[in-house]
């Protein structure tokens, strides 16, 4: 499958104008939506959400950013729970499933290149995923 799956951070940059990232995540956004499909997911939407009154916004600022809703398969949700269970054993602190796992396994399952900020458990729990990530 081609395309970009964007994260959360990623998306939140642009909408709400992040002074940390914002630059960064709209010339990439830029860059990769002339070339292909930017996509989200149930677990990016949900997470945007909150930057929202009212879900007619969410859903005019996702229009006008032409990111398009991609669903999440079985198979990806499969690994994204072996991946937290894996996360868990390595003295992983935060208890609940984590939406990182969802969206990277999702990449990984799908074979699409994932734009993030956050990089660290995605190269450490996932290290097929491409990632397209700020040079540090």
């Amino acid at each position: 499958m081609n395309g970009y799956l964007v994260d959360s951070n990623v998306v939140l940059d642009l909408f709400l104008n992040d002074p940390n990232g914002a630059d960064w995540s709209q010339a990439t956004l830029a860059t990769y939506g002339d070339k292909d499909i930017l996509y989200i997911n149930q677990v990016v939407y949900t997470e945007v959400s909150i930057g929202f009154e009212r879900i007619e916004e969410l859903e005019k600022a996702m229009q006008i950013a032409a990111f398009q809703m991609l669903e999440i398969p079985k198979e990806a949700l499969f690994l994204a729970g072996k991946a937290f269970l894996n996360y868990r054993r390595n003295r992983g602190i935060k208890s609940s499933p984590l939406s990182d796992f969802y969206i990277s396994a999702q990449a990984a399952v799908m074979d699409l290149y994932l734009i993030t900020r956050d990089e660290s458990r995605y190269r450490t729990y996932f290290p097929t995923v491409n990632l397209i990530t700020p040079q540090l």
